[in-house]
């Protein structure tokens, strides 16, 4: 008798079924790793909220842009503003609240102020958010103790 040596389809997307089964969450539905386009896109939205309310505040001009190297701190600091804000408070951002996820502790409970405020930090630094592992968590979740699921 010859075995089949076709991968199952979730074996082929994961090396060992599916992102977040060691972490023990579920394959699909709520709960589950949040995938790579809700993530791209909840940012994207987070990024455009920050500009609006920099905009407002006369920070930005989507004419003149920031103008100095002051005022894309600043843009930066709203945007962190707003993540450590939303994640504390409805345990995500708006953005993530839009695409229909939300940060967890892996610990579960209340994600805390903490965890916000660093994985925030790490996440405006970019490069520790491109670290990804098997389980599609970044090196900015991982540090914090947080996973992105899906609501």
């Amino acid at each position: 008798m010859a075995r089949s040596t076709t991968p199952s389809p979730a074996s082929s997307a994961h090396p060992d079924g599916w992102p977040g089964k060691d972490l023990g969450l579920p394959e699909e539905g709520p709960r589950s790793v949040a995938r790579i386009g809700r993530r791209i896109v909840a940012l994207l939205i987070d990024g455009a909220l920050a500009d609006l309310v920099a905009y407002v505040t006369g920070v930005w001009s989507p004419v003149n842009g920031s103008g100095d190297i002051a005022h894309s701190w600043i843009q930066i600091a709203i945007f962190a503003a707003l993540q450590i804000l939303f994640i504390c408070l409805l345990s995500g951002s708006f953005g993530h609240i839009c695409v229909g996820l939300r940060v967890v502790p892996m610990r579960g409970g209340y994600v805390g102020i903490w965890r916000p405020v660093v994985r925030t930090v790490l996440l405006c630094l970019i490069v520790p958010a491109l670290i990804i592992d098997r389980d599609s968590r970044g090196a900015h979740d991982r540090i914090a103790g947080t996973v992105l699921v899906r609501r």
